[in-house]
């Protein structure tokens, strides 16, 4: 009933991206077809039980816990809408308990092994895109969505920053540092018109001229991943852990960083701090005499 004026709220309020709104409405729908089938017309005639039984069967289809909590945050987020806006009063899904999913390592690479990374590209058109693409990677731990989605008028080469603003949140402003300006100077002036760019907004491009995919950009990584033998698989994610990280073990505080990747909750930032502890630990019991 309410589901239209629930999108438009996640566009033009929340100013989620159009990934983010799709996502958001398709657990809706999901949910919905769910209590539909429990003779439910209108999801503002959810009860707490019709939550838990919906959280029950995605149970019972092996569903994992990160999809299922997803799908009922989405459905939280729903129904704050509706009690914000006088729809409702009461949030069916309070006291619905989430799985509790096991916190994975982060997996991120060593300074030595960026600088490995780095090094890889060669002097060719392509070559030359890729190293412009890593070291903005690594610069400024942007995510995979942030970096396909950015245009050529996002980049300022001449104050060394790029504004980035895809992920939904507000526009952010993030340095780039003295190796990826060049790196990016060498791709916008020399080589980036020679990818069939044409007219077009976007900063990269594949082969044919189209603007570099999420699957393109994660088929480079792959290949340089294997080049270079890391021992994990060489991610968007992996790359932009190694950022805060690197980061961190540099000096940098946990608030600067924050707002350097976007995150809307610190707590997602402080996550790396239990990284660079215990790697100062390891540091510490390799080389302290009475460690």
């Amino acid at each position: 009933m309410y589901e239209a004026l629930y999108e438009e709220y996640l566009k033009k309020e929340k100013k989620l991206s159009e990934n983010s709104c799709l996502a958001y409405i398709r657990d809706l729908n999901q949910f919905e077809a769910y209590v539909n089938g429990r003779g439910i017309i209108h999801l503002n005639e959810v009860s707490n039980a019709d939550v838990v039984s919906y959280v029950m069967s995605m149970k019972q289809q092996d569903m994992s816990k990160s999809t299922i909590n997803r799908r009922l945050a989405s459905v939280r987020a729903y129904y704050r809408f509706l009690i914000k806006n006088g729809i409702m009063t009461k949030n069916p899904t309070d006291e619905v308990k989430t799985p509790r999913v096991e916190k994975k390592e982060i997996e991120f690479l060593s300074v030595e092994d960026m600088e490995k990374l780095l090094e890889l590209p060669d002097g060719t058109d392509k070559g030359i895109r890729d190293r412009a693409l890593l070291e903005l990677l690594y610069a400024t731990g942007i995510r995979a969505t942030e970096i396909i989605n950015l245009k050529l008028s996002d980049l300022n080469l001449r104050m060394g920053f790029v504004k980035c603003d895809s992920s939904g949140s507000k526009a952010r402003i993030i340095p780039v540092g003295r190796l990826a300006k060049k790196a990016l100077e060498d791709y916008v002036l020399d080589v980036r018109d020679k990818l069939k760019a044409g007219e077009s907004e976007y900063l990269f491009f594949n082969y044919m001229g189209e603007p570099l995919s999420r699957q393109g950009l994660w088929k480079i990584l792959k290949e340089y991943g294997e080049k270079a033998q890391f021992s994990i698989g060489l991610t968007p994610q992996v790359i932009r852990n190694s950022f805060a990280v690197h980061m961190l073990q540099n000096g940098a505080d946990v608030k600067s960083l924050q707002e350097l990747m976007g995150h809307d909750d610190i707590s997602a930032t402080q996550a790396y701090l239990a990284v660079t502890k215990n790697r100062i630990k390891d540091v510490y019991d390799r080389s302290h005499p009475r460690a």
